[in-house]
């Protein structure tokens, strides 16, 4: 099944924000395309506002003028439903409501051919309960682009339970000759992105309501030690704290709410105070005329030890050994079969998180994980009260050494980055285990939807198959509500990656 002729008409029946995108997307591709809007004259507004986007592109030297005029040609808003007679695939972007949407594609069924491919733009609910309300539900499928659509490549593909194969073929084939990187997703709360991105709000958000950290310190955190573009505080203030909440909430509710998306009362409040982000001028951040950004935590210069010991590998931390080596700083290497760590020359112990808490432990300083040591300019540390200031010092100063910032946060066991990320793998495996897309799609749908600077199952790789397993089994013990209970799909993972290691 090949991707929609260019001579078929594409339509988009709502026109707000991602409305016009999508609209812009097939427009641009080379399609004729309607727009229709319930509300009176307001097509007729979208397709100007649609033209003067070509306009900005033919100044930008991304369009040619008569590429432009060809566009303009092919763009037409319609006052009635029946306007979309003839039409090849039906685009909708309106409302996020179930009744709303069925109503809908009830009444495209009377006025579009047997034939016309039908799409929904829905990002929280159920492309199969959406279907479920067409005679010919077999033609329907989702088509889940994100917010700017012209700019951004993501397309999820979702195949609800009723979808034909051929429609769901279709549909990804038409999004990639719209220049557009599909990925195929089985109908799931949340699809693939907003289903694996949960733990990066909610790790965020737990650290904050147990006193770990402030906003800006994991925001700075995640951003120049885990390596993601935006940390979760700003970026949730960008999309708005309602819809991100919302979100929450719609996976939350459709997993029975399960623990493991359980929403952040930190957020509610926030919510609840109409602190929604920049477009209301506070969120967790003030964003008015001339607030001054929070600074992240960072500590006073300590001085280096002059040497470390290091037992055992360091597991993903080991490129920290060359580090230290390059800053002028002995290091002893001693082979060690009960963990990885570094002593540090007053006897206290630099650990990297795994899930534990340091009020376990005598004199430890836990080090949180890094997407790549050497690039990172910040760490965070963290350690328990009865841990000697001189410990604390030496620890600081080394990671200061190798030119990193030093953040001290609370006694957060997996700290900020370790937590993060082993929950994000973790829903990613049980994604893939219980059919909801492929590994390759999981990690292209998570790099190319949200910026994350890897896969989650690149990541896994690169850390080791039973990592994540086991800073889950670790923070489970500490908080044994379930929420970070490993899934089933992870622990077969990790033993499978075990038993292959073993009989390499």
């Amino acid at each position: 099944m090949t991707a929609l002729d260019l001579s078929s008409p594409v339509a988009v029946v709502g026109t707000g924000t991602m409305g016009q995108g999508i609209a812009q997307v097939a427009l641009v591709a080379g399609h004729p395309v309607r727009l229709y809007d319930a509300a009176p004259g307001r097509a007729r507004q979208a397709a100007d506002a649609i033209g003067a986007r070509l306009d900005r592109l033919v100044e930008k030297e991304r369009l040619t003028a008569d590429e432009r005029d060809a566009a303009r040609a092919r763009l037409r808003p319609v006052d009635e439903l029946t306007g979309l007679a003839g039409c090849a695939l039906v685009v909708e972007a309106v409302l996020e409501r179930l009744d709303v949407k069925q109503e809908l594609f009830r009444a495209l069924e009377d006025v579009v051919p047997d034939d016309c491919l039908l799409a929904t733009n829905t990002s929280s609910l159920s492309v199969t309960a959406i279907g479920g309300a067409l005679r010919a539900p077999g033609r329907f499928v989702g088509l889940h682009f994100f917010n700017p659509a012209p700019l951004l490549p993501l397309v999820e593909v979702v195949s609800g339970f009723a979808t034909d194969v051929t429609s769901a073929t279709r549909a990804y084939e038409t999004a990639r000759a719209w220049g557009k990187t599909p990925v195929a997703c089985a109908d799931t709360p949340g699809f693939i992105v907003n289903r694996v991105a949960r733990p990066f709000y909610a790790e965020a958000f737990a650290v904050y309501e147990s006193q770990g950290a402030d906003p800006a310190t994991v925001d700075a955190v995640l951003r120049e030690s885990g390596g993601f573009r935006m940390g979760p505080f700003e970026l949730t203030d960008l999309i708005g704290q309602d819809v991100n909440e919302s979100v929450t909430h719609s996976v939350w509710r459709s997993f029975f709410q399960d623990v493991r998306f359980t929403p952040s009362l930190a957020q509610r409040r926030l919510v609840e105070s109409g602190r929604l982000g920049r477009k209301t001028g506070h969120g967790w951040y003030d964003h008015g005329e001339g607030a001054e950004r929070p600074e992240p935590h960072t500590a006073e210069p300590a001085e280096p030890p002059a040497y470390v010991v290091a037992e055992g590998d360091l597991g993903p931390a080991s490129e920290l050994l060359a580090l230290i080596r390059e800053a002028g700083i002995e290091v002893r290497e001693e082979d060690e079969d009960n963990g990885t760590r570094l002593v540090l020359p007053g006897g206290g112990q630099l650990v990297l998180a795994d899930g534990q808490t340091s009020v376990e432990f005598r004199d430890v300083v836990y080090f949180d994980l890094a997407l790549d040591y050497r690039g990172a300019t910040r760490i965070a540390l963290s350690h328990a009260r009865n841990t000697s200031p001189a410990t604390v010092a030496e620890a600081t100063g080394l990671f200061q050494a190798l030119g990193k910032k030093v953040s001290v946060i609370g006694d957060v066991p997996g700290m900020i980055v370790a937590r993060t990320v082993a929950r994000i793998i973790d829903l990613a495996v049980d994604a893939v285990a219980k059919g909801v897309a492929t590994e390759e799609d999981v990690d292209t749908a998570m790099r190319l939807g949200v910026n994350y600077p890897l896969g989650p199952l690149e990541w896994s790789r690169r850390l080791g198959s039973g990592w994540a397993c086991s800073v889950l089994d670790n923070l489970h013990q500490c908080d044994q509500s379930g929420r970070y209970a490993p899934s089933l799909a992870l622990y077969r993972h990790a033993y499978a990656s075990d038993r292959r290691e073993g009989t390499s």
